[in-house]
């Protein structure tokens, strides 16, 4: 028996069990209720997308609100829902500000102008409650933002527009609102094939080799430079950014190629800056590049599947994040509905270590908390978060037995309200 199975036949065991754990200790208990609560932001798709691609395999049916708020038990984990900021545009991706003051969303169904194009918010932070005031919503560049990210100066928040298939540059005036875009990138090339290269015998994972698709956007941890992958061109490009004007301008090489139809999607770097992780949405693979911090660039080194070597079929792989220590990559794939567990090696190759089903339908993202402790993955179809302790010693994840139910959750971020402004 795998150990997928063996985890979905233990989860009613292990549940018990947990049930089972005493209370802590009154003054451990007063002392954690007196304590500035630990905040969660969910991101949600919140309204149908009614004219959507006939490759657009993930549609929602919207049973978000908008963006839901929660408290989180910084002892169990487990989340308890205190708001929600509704919006009917699907405040699909999240982020925060270093100085916890600002969040933004990414809104994704959002239609402005001529150009049908997704929108971006700005909300102010409550600080004592972690509630949101809307300031303001600007366009986003292109039709269908994906993903947002703010650049290390706090100066520029970075969007991929994905079904625009543009990328684009907000400013970030001194109150924290964003203005107009003052640059983008509109993704060109030749479209990958709809079979990918990597693609399990059977598989009929075929989602966005139609067109180009900017999926995520991020500046590497220097800000010099800023990537995005664009799954339809199999490509992931490579800016130099001037953190003066927020422009882009192609690195030398400009992209470089993933194997063709296999989509990359989402990728994370490890923490020592070198080593760079991306994982292909229809090849459903991780490949580990070396990332060279004073020229921009990647050099691909290893690529692994995310799934068990007996699978066969469709399978579509969603978020990766590398642990805070540096020490194990998690990756996510739809339709296996599992986590993929690896370890990092001292030259940065992955070895597996196993996978935990995800408790949930379709895996769209997953997030840590500020301690690493718990793992919150958020099943897209299921209309849930899960909620897993982490062992930090060999990275494998044990479910809590805590469940949130979210409609349709996307994107998850987090703000301690106890840290230091």
């Amino acid at each position: 028996m795998n150990q997928l199975s063996r985890s979905r036949r233990s989860f009613l065991k292990t549940s018990v069990a947990l049930a089972a754990v005493g209370p802590v200790a009154n003054g451990v208990a007063q002392a954690e209720s007196d304590a500035p609560p630990l905040i969660a932001y969910v991101g949600t798709f919140s309204s149908p997308l009614q004219d959507v691609l006939p490759t657009q395999v993930d549609l929602p049916p919207g049973n978000g609100r908008g963006i839901h708020l929660f408290q989180v038990d910084r002892r169990t984990g487990e989340l308890t829902e205190i708001g929600t900021q509704r919006m009917g545009t699907s405040p699909s991706c999240l982020a925060v500000n270093a100085a916890g003051t600002r969040l933004y969303s990414a809104n994704e169904t959002d239609r402005v102008g001529e150009g049908k194009e997704g929108s971006v918010s700005t909300f102010s932070i409550d600080r004592s409650s972690g509630k949101l005031t809307l300031m303001g919503t600007v366009r986003s560049g292109g039709a269908g933002p994906t993903y947002i990210s703010i650049h290390p100066s706090g100066r520029f928040v970075l969007v991929a527009n994905y079904f625009g298939g543009s990328v684009a540059v907000l400013p970030v005036a001194a109150d924290g609102r964003l203005g107009e875009p003052v640059h983008v990138k509109q993704d060109a090339g030749t479209i990958g094939p709809t079979q990918a290269t990597n693609a399990p015998a059977g598989s009929f994972a075929i989602s966005g080799h139609d067109r180009t698709h900017a999926h995520m956007i991020q500046s590497d941890p220097s800000g010099k430079y800023v990537l995005h992958a664009d799954l339809g061109l199999d490509k992931i490009f490579v800016w130099k950014f001037d953190e003066q004007t927020g422009a882009l301008t192609p690195n030398d090489p400009a992209a470089i190629s993933l194997p063709p139809g296999d989509g990359p999607r989402h990728f994370h770097f490890h923490p020592n800056g070198r080593w760079f992780y991306s994982i292909q949405e229809e090849g459903s693979t991780i490949v580990l590049f070396d990332y060279d911090a004073d020229a921009g660039r990647l050099a691909a080194r290893q690529t692994v599947s995310t799934l068990p070597p007996e699978f066969v079929g469709s399978n579509f792989c969603s978020e990766i994040l590398v642990s805070d220590d540096g020490r194990f990559v998690y990756a996510g794939n739809r339709l296996h509905d599992s986590v993929g567990v690896f370890a990092v090696g001292d030259d940065g190759e992955l070895t597996f270590v196993g996978e935990e089903w995800t408790r949930g339908n379709y895996p769209r993202s997953f997030s840590f908390d500020p301690t690493g402790q718990f793992f919150y993955c958020l099943n897209q179809r299921a209309d849930h978060i899960a909620i897993f302790n982490v062992n930090r010693k060999t990275g494998e994840l044990q479910f809590t037995g805590h469940y949130a139910a979210v409609g349709n959750p996307s994107h998850m971020v987090f703000l301690d309200l106890a840290a230091p402004r």
